[in-house]
């Protein structure tokens, strides 16, 4: 495959991703893994796992893991082509949605949508976990599963600062109880 036709794949791919990417765009990582690591086979299963893993490491926004995946598969250009393909759908799409609800906010389904994408939002990140999880570690980690449960708990029943959350998992991992 030649490598503008790659990267228009890539701009292609991402664009569809893009628009489904509720929660944002780690919420589509299992289709991403589906098309890129199964059905493209454009990169490993280890390739993409740690991709998700270094960019989620670097500070900036969760969305840098998608350059790193396009830079993986097709060079600074398919970084550059990944990037414009997750960005912009979502971005014009967002913005016009915005404009339009926000003068319609009294609505029962404006309300309702709102309300709805949430427990969507919950459900696309607990796919993506799910996926990850085993490329992490070749045995499952009941403490670091029940870690987080206990943290999404105390997150929804609680005003728990999430940086003291963030700064107790840290000791916990740091003392190897994690």
């Amino acid at each position: 495959m030649a490598l503008a036709s790659l990267w228009l794949l890539l701009a292609g791919q991402f664009a569809l991703l893009s628009l489904l990417a509720i929660g944002g765009a780690i919420s589509v990582a299992p289709e991403m893994h589906r098309v890129f690591v199964g059905q493209l086979h454009l990169i490993s299963d280890a390739q993409f796992a740690q991709s998700i893993a270094l960019a989620q490491a670097a500070p900036g926004p969760n969305v840098l893991f998608v350059a790193v995946l396009g830079f993986q598969m097709a060079g600074l250009g398919g970084a550059v082509a990944s990037m414009a393909g997750i960005l912009l759908p979502s971005t014009t799409l967002a913005m016009a949605a915005t404009r339009w609800s926000r003068t319609r906010e009294h609505l029962r389904g404006v309300q309702a949508f709102k309300a709805g994408l949430a427990p969507l939002t919950l459900g696309l990140t607990a796919a993506t976990a799910w996926l990850l999880a085993p490329t992490a570690s070749a045995t499952p980690n009941w403490s670091g599963m029940a870690l987080a449960a206990a943290v999404a708990i105390l997150v929804w029943r609680t005003r728990v600062h999430l940086l003291v959350l963030l700064a107790s998992g840290a000791v916990l991992g740091a003392l190897g109880w994690v």
